[in-house]
């Protein structure tokens, strides 16, 4: 089968269903009314609360969402399940359960005066569960503040060429921001000129490298970048949005749009035939069975926890009307799987499959091992489409892929510091040290820099594909009761909820068997946690939702 059929069926049916189901998700429970006033105008203060123009709050909204998180788990699923299985998760998921997730948390938070899903919790279930879903939540962006910084560190290592356009970026952001943003200047020729500048950065990093050898100020040249990281992440967190959120995102949104559109264009013009199977089998000897691990493995592209964070944290504060948050919320999904698709026909058709024993060095199997992991795979597959380009080469598209996936990781990693701020803020009001911007954000890095310093995020990130994806139950079980409370429909938030929560509980204990069989015990111990956290949420949304039907 040729990939260009598929991808085609594949987008008519995200562009068909988010017309169908999303217009009716949001006439139903919200009814969007731009009369009704939004916490970017109500709470208005020049620093979180403000009010984005459309395209910059959706530029920083998805490039917030994206991450690494839409590549990285497509090829792990086409590798050990085959591409159907893999392609149709993504298709129903990201319809039916991630952008619903991902609007109602937006939603629901607007309509709360911008607050996040963990205070959103105390509204519906109460301050006991409010207080543990709180320390779960910040925990858990604690642990992706460390293990990105650490996975960025890398990228500066292993690729020094994209050091110059990665920080040079944030300069740009930050005048883009300060003239177009903050004094008003016009949208479209302040972006040319962003986009041209970044091009030049991209030569400079190109022509000068920057390899810092071994060791910078008696420090491995690893633990220099990271640390650098983590005090770009300080900044990032109690700046202005205006002055770097924003500006950096949207700028950086523009990086997955000409690289989306070159593995589009590069599908049309060699029009690859898929080598991967379209099912491998439902049970894999290193990932375990299809249900519920694949459902786990692919987080981003079909659902994430994580998006309602940035919904409910960063997103639901600058949204300056309520229709513009269908656009946002469901929209930004939907192109996150559309991102996530492309990257099972590169999968499944750009890389070559060879599953046997010794597989060849420019096969799926060699690059997601020992040829370079996710980030090379996906970057390899990408330059081969662009090689059928006219004016583009290889290497051009191996380059921009890598710097496309650095760039998306970079920005989920100052939001996540931003949005544990904001946890940390809003559960430690009486507490003034943990209450102001600065000390919530210091206690938030200095957390994820022990843990990414000395390793131990190793001990736990085993089980976060899971954690990611109890997020996204917990949450969705929290907009459910919110909606009982308005006497709104609840099935459309409920269902979901309850297949990601069982699903999650499944593939929480198959890992913790594994772990047990292993001898890990702090992990299986901590799997168990998880689900006793779980059962704890759900025991208080049932029987909220019992007392209120």
């Amino acid at each position: 089968m040729n990939t260009l059929v598929v991808g085609i069926i594949f987008a008519a049916w995200l562009i068909l269903a988010t017309r169908w189901y999303g217009r009716r998700i949001a006439g139903r429970l919200f009814a969007p009314d731009d009369d009704r006033p939004v916490p970017s105008i109500t709470k208005a203060d020049g620093h979180d609360y403000l009010a984005a123009k459309t395209p910059v709050l959706f530029g920083h909204h998805f490039s917030s969402i994206a991450g690494a998180g839409p590549i990285v788990g497509p090829l792990i699923g086409v590798w050990y399940f085959g591409w159907l299985p893999a392609l149709l998760w993504i298709a129903l998921g990201a319809v039916f359960m991630g952008a619903v997730h991902d609007y109602t948390a937006l939603m629901a938070s607007v309509r709360s005066g911008g607050c996040s899903v963990g205070e959103l919790a105390e509204h519906s279930l109460g301050r006991r569960a409010r207080l543990v879903l709180s320390l779960f939540l910040w925990a858990a962006l604690v642990l992706v503040i460390a293990v990105f910084g650490v996975i960025t560190a890398k990228t500066f290592v292993a690729n020094p060429a994209i050091v110059i356009p990665t920080f040079g970026l944030i300069g740009v952001a930050m005048i883009f921001g300060t003239l177009v943003l903050r004094r008003g200047g016009s949208l479209l020729p302040g972006t040319l000129a962003a986009l041209a500048t970044l091009a030049g950065l991209i030569w400079l990093g190109n022509r000068f490298p920057i390899d810092l050898g071994t060791t910078v100020l008696g420090l491995p040249v690893l633990t220099f970048w990271f640390w650098s990281l983590m005090i770009y992440c300080v900044l990032a967190s109690v700046l202005p949005v205006w002055l770097l959120l924003q500006p950096r995102d949207y700028l950086s949104t523009w990086i997955l749009y000409l690289g989306l559109g070159g593995g589009l264009l590069g599908l049309l013009a060699c029009r690859p035939d898929i080598a991967a199977p379209a099912f491998v089998g439902f049970h894999s000897s290193a990932q375990g069975p299809m249900w519920p691990m694949l459902f786990v493995m692919i987080a981003c592209g079909a659902i994430s926890g994580f998006h309602s964070l940035v919904a409910s944290g960063t997103t639901s504060k600058q949204l300056s009307r309520e229709t513009d948050g269908f656009r946002v919320g469901y929209g930004a999904m939907i192109l996150e799987a559309g991102l996530a698709g492309l990257v099972v026909l590169i999968a499944a058709g750009a890389l070559r499959w060879d599953s046997g024993v010794t597989p060849a060095l420019d096969s799926l199997q060699y690059l997601m091992t020992d040829g370079g992991g996710p980030i090379v795979a996906f970057a390899t597959g990408l330059s081969r489409l662009v090689d059928a380009l006219p004016l583009l080469t290889a290497p051009m598209g191996l380059f921009f892929g890598v710097l496309m996936i650095n760039a998306f990781v970079i920005t989920t990693l100052d939001t996540s510091t931003r949005l544990a701020r904001f946890v940390l803020q809003e559960l430690c009001g009486p507490i003034p040290v943990l209450s102001g911007r600065w000390g919530a954000t210091l206690a938030t890095v200095v957390a994820a820099g022990w843990l990414g310093a000395s390793g131990s995020y190793d001990k736990i990130w085993p089980v976060f594909g899971a954690t990611n994806q109890l997020v996204a139950a917990l949450a969705l079980l929290v907009i459910s009761s919110w909606l009982v409370g308005l006497h709104k429909p609840r099935l459309y938030t409920l269902v979901p909820a309850v297949f990601m929560l069982i699903t999650t509980v499944a593939a929480l204990g198959w890992q913790a068997r594994g772990f047990l069989q292993e001898g890990d015990n702090f992990l299986a111990m901590s799997a168990f946690l998880l689900i006793a956290l779980a059962v704890y949420i759900a025991w208080e949304a049932r029987g909220l939702m019992r007392i209120r039907s």
